[in-house]
């Protein structure tokens, strides 16, 4: 795990992880970690979800053994989550599930609880991963 201090005054974390279903647990458990650094438990669980489900969507739908997951403060009324993978030509997309549908509701459940989220392409020239779809999360103290 890699914490940074970030110039909103808050240590970020991050940590790249291997990209299998029973690894979303340490995902989420980071998500936690932070929210209870910056004594925010009262999002701690909103912001574990929000991080599992893009955690979950990039193990369904992206590439390579890894992805790295961040978790930062940019301002005192912000959570930032993101999931950065290898697989830029596999784009997020919110879709409407069925009743019957088994899966496909991830993305639903987090512009459900996010205030916004996204995605980014990531040059190559840059870093060798492929996209980041982040999530933010307004709090209110």
């Amino acid at each position: 795990m890699t914490t940074t201090p970030r110039g909103s005054g808050y240590p970020g974390y991050s940590e790249t992880m291997y990209r299998t279903p029973e690894t979303a647990e340490k995902a989420r458990r980071l998500a936690r970690l932070a929210l209870r650094v910056w004594q925010m438990d009262d999002v701690e669980d909103g912001a574990a979800l929000l991080v599992s489900e893009l955690f979950t969507n990039a193990v369904c739908h992206a590439r390579g053994e890894c992805v790295r997951v961040i978790i930062d403060r940019p301002e005192a009324d912000r959570v930032y989550l993101a999931v950065v993978d290898h697989a830029p030509d596999r784009l997020p997309e919110l879709r409407e599930a069925v009743p019957d549908d088994a899966d496909g509701r991830g993305l639903a459940l987090v512009e459900e609880l996010a205030d916004r989220w996204g995605c980014d392409l990531m040059g190559r020239e840059h870093r060798p991963w492929g996209k980041r779809v982040w999530a933010e999360m307004k709090v209110t103290r």
